[in-house]
């Protein structure tokens, strides 16, 4: 493609060659740059894409698109062009949609985003669009798919190039619809600028990623730059029932809904019965049963339903698809004894998760049974969110150990201090620390008798335990399998 054609709708600042080139590639990895690139400089997290501008001349790039105050002359090299811009992370997500020929518009993209739910969402609409006979496409936490075809998800958002390059794989492959969790780090990187969204679901939003956002409300901000960049030919559904739902709407083009469990809504439910069957639902008057459990998944439901029909799905269809459907991997997943011992493996990893799952089990136990939560904390994240997550185990059960997830960078003994001064001095006797999180299943399965039920919250889907930038085979749903023999 021609570079005139990729910075299409991209401001210079300035520019230094020509545009009549073509370009094999847009990148912003200097270990991908090749022949015929255009490097894109970003300043990331990590690393600045400045530093690396030599190396890239290096290679035969074509073209580099900065936006630090910099001499060009000092690199002496007139072959390339130029560009600088006002934000390079913008620019970059904007050339990758110029190059892979806009791929959000030629299909049906709806994105959701909030602190919780946003897994279950995504994978539960696209299963229900392939019940229903569709070509779709999935872009979540645990895996991407385009269609039947499993591809491996790094980050719960990717990067502009990857995701632009993965929507035009959908479109090659027919995709009418796809689904896509957006977090918030994506919305501030400018990681979905220049894609058009169909639709955007706002789940709820609750205390997280404060290394990352400094404060709540820049938190709430990110989040809502999702619906602030809708067009007016989309639509916008959020739950009613958390306080922040109208904050998301403020400034919206998009057509608004809503939907709820305990407020009037488009879309409302109520529940008739909750066990660990399932839910038996009231839908705007329409009873359903479901697989999934907890009033928690009550709400992933209604915006799952929700979206259907907002896309055009007969609302009685969609109910009859979505009673049949399985919660995705690594959320409120059961594994059970010979014995009657109830296992759940659940992604709760922050405060609000860890209590909807402990409050859900709570209604579901009959009283003669034992709850032993065992959790961890991640390294290099948030840490204000360690001792609430610690009390909050505390208080809804019997017994709790506190263990590993994973560590990265950190000493898993200094997050574990900080998760035990959550701990209130009453309740320290049903509190064990071990540091060895196999080592910790192995004894939350050796206490549990019949009927007992045992949480095993922080990781979920996730295969894998990441100690000092080297990610170990650790499967909690895997180990659990053994211990229990099953």
């Amino acid at each position: 493609m021609q570079l005139k054609d990729i910075l299409q709708n991209i401001p210079a600042l300035a520019l230094q060659g020509s545009t009549d080139v073509a370009i094999t590639a847009v990148v912003q990895d200097s270990r991908k740059v090749g022949v015929g690139s255009l490097f894109v400089a970003v300043k990331g997290t990590q690393t600045d894409g400045h530093q690396f501008l030599a190396q890239v001349l290096e290679k035969q790039v074509v073209a580099i698109i900065y936006e630090a105050d910099i001499d060009i002359s000092a690199f002496g090299n007139s072959a390339v062009t130029w560009i600088k811009v006002r934000n390079s992370a913008e620019a970059l997500a904007l050339a990758a949609c110029n190059f892979y020929g806009n791929p959000s518009k030629k299909l049906k993209l709806v994105g959701i985003t909030g602190t919780n739910g946003k897994t279950t969402t995504v994978t539960m609409l696209y299963r229900l669009f392939r019940a229903l006979g569709y070509n779709v496409g999935l872009l979540s936490t645990v895996e991407n798919r385009i269609n039947d075809e499993v591809i491996p998800a790094t980050h719960t958002t990717p990067d502009a190039v990857t995701l632009n390059e993965l929507l035009a794989k959908m479109v090659a492959k027919n995709c009418q619809f796809a689904f896509m969790e957006v977090s918030s780090h994506a919305l501030v990187q400018q990681r979905v600028a220049g894609i058009q969204f169909a639709g955007a679901i706002f789940s709820n939003i609750t205390h997280d990623h404060l290394d990352y956002h400094h404060t709540f409300d820049e938190y709430i901000k990110a989040k809502k730059l999702l619906f602030d960049g809708l067009p007016k030919t989309a639509f916008a559904l959020v739950n009613k029932d958390d306080k922040r739902a109208a904050v998301m709407l403020q400034n919206t083009a998009a057509k608004t809904y809503s939907f709820a469990l305990k407020t009037g809504a488009d879309f409302k439910a109520r529940i008739l019965d909750n066990s660990l069957k399932g839910l038996h639902l009231d839908v705007n008057g329409q009873e359903v049963y479901c697989k999934l459990i907890g009033e928690f998944n009550a709400y992933n439901l209604m915006g799952i339903y929700g979206a259907a029909v907002l896309l055009g799905e007969d609302a009685q269809e969609a109910l009859q698809v979505l009673s049949g459907l399985s919660a995705a991997a690594g959320r409120f997943e059961q594994v059970v004894s010979a014995e009657g011992v109830c296992a759940i493996v659940d992604y709760a990893h922050t405060p609000d998760a860890l209590q909807n799952v402990l409050e859900t089990i709570s209604q579901l136990r009959t009283g003669n049974e034992q709850v032993i939560t065992v959790v961890g904390c991640g390294g290099n994240r948030d840490a204000t969110k360690r001792p609430i997550m610690a009390n909050l185990a505390c208080k809804y059960s019997n017994k709790v150990i506190l263990t590993s997830d994973n560590p990265r960078f950190e000493a898993p003994e200094a997050i574990l201090a900080d998760m035990e001064a959550g701990v209130a001095i009453t309740d320290k006797p049903k509190v064990t620390v071990i540091v060895d999180r196999k080592e910790a299943l192995r004894l939350a399965c050796s206490w549990a008798k019949g009927q007992d039920i045992i949480l095993i919250a922080g990781k979920g889907h996730e295969t894998y335990q990441e100690i000092k930038g080297v990610k170990y085979d650790f499967d909690d749903k895997k180990i659990v399998e053994e211990i229990f023999g099953v």
